[in-house]
């Protein structure tokens, strides 16, 4: 059975394109790591391990990875260097299948929730508001009614944009301007979805507040107020983080998952950075779905994760 009939032909061209700065320095530094050698050996695997570390896969997947093609090594007493690759990549997918990360075929939301409420957090300059835009965009071509809350107030030019999303994609933005109660605007946005019988609300949040205290305090009064119009919501937080920065990605995330009760994870701006190797890093140590990627500009850049396309197009040969 083939593992990649979900991805059409476009979006798989996408996705290779959107990673082949992450390719080219991935299979360079391999290259460079088992040049001259016949067989994978320790000396292989010590360069292996560094070259999965400076990708910012992350150093306890790293180990991970590591520790499993030891033991391949070990059971089949000699392993020729020319199969790395492909032993390397059916242990990054391995590792992909055995975290909470799943094959999602499209931009799809539980049909029993309605509205279906989403709140977005991370911090400033990492995509947030264009990935609401883009999701927004994604959920009206599928037929959704989204309605989307500009409770990020602290930044007037978070409102501004996401104004202009709202406009451009052709969906209700529910605004009350710079400066004013976040967790108002977040009441507002869900009180009309449910009385608009909208399918998405989704809510940006302020991307930087002082501390993390006063950051956990502001996304559980959002809470508290989305959820005098529907008990369990959000039922979903999407935590937005910037793939080019590789470590920092990381650090961010521990931050917010420790502020708040992230259930799924958007990382952008894969396409400018060599740093790919942090989807699998992030999904492995936080155990939390990494439910879309952002490839390019173009609204259909933003696209569902799926750890078999990704891998593939990871290892894909030109």
């Amino acid at each position: 059975m083939a593992l990649f009939k979900f991805l059409s032909k476009d979006k798989k061209e996408s996705l290779d394109k959107g990673l082949e700065k992450t390719k080219t320095n991935f299979f360079q530094k391999i290259g460079k790591a088992v040049a001259g050698k016949s067989k994978v050996d320790d000396e292989v695997l010590d360069e292996l391990e560094e070259v999965l570390i400076t990708s910012d896969v992350g150093v306890d997947t790293t180990i991970k990875i590591i520790n499993r093609i030891e033991e391949r090594v070990a059971r089949d007493k000699y392993l020729n260097v020319d199969e790395l690759n492909v032993i390397l990549k059916e242990e990054i997918a391995a590792l992909l299948s055995e975290n909470k990360t799943e094959n999602v075929t499209d931009f799809e939301i539980p049909q029993e929730t309605k509205p279906y409420v989403i709140l977005v957090v991370g911090v400033n300059g990492v995509g947030k508001t264009t990935t609401i835009g883009k999701l927004a965009a994604q959920y009206k071509k599928e037929g959704k009614k989204v309605i989307l809350g500009a409770a990020d107030t602290f930044r007037a030019a978070a409102v501004d944009q996401l104004i202009l999303w709202g406009e451009r994609v052709g969906v209700e933005v529910v605004s009350h301007g710079m400066n004013t109660d976040p967790g108002a605007v977040a009441f507002e946005a869900v009180k009309k979805g449910v009385e608009k019988d909208a399918d998405v609300v989704i809510i940006d949040t302020a991307g930087r507040l002082h501390t993390k205290v006063n950051l956990m305090n502001e996304l559980a009064k959002i809470r508290r107020v989305v959820q005098k119009f529907i008990e369990d919501a959000p039922q979903e937080v999407l935590l937005i983080l910037d793939g080019s920065t590789g470590q920092n990605a990381f650090i961010q995330a521990r931050e917010f998952t420790k502020a708040t009760d992230v259930n799924s994870i958007a990382i952008t701006k894969l396409d400018g950075t060599a740093k790919g190797g942090v989807v699998i890093g992030i999904s492995d140590e936080f155990k939390i779905p990494v439910k879309y990627i952002g490839i390019g500009e173009k609204i259909d850049d933003l696209q569902v994760f799926n750890k078999h396309e990704f891998v593939d197009s990871l290892f894909s040969s030109d």
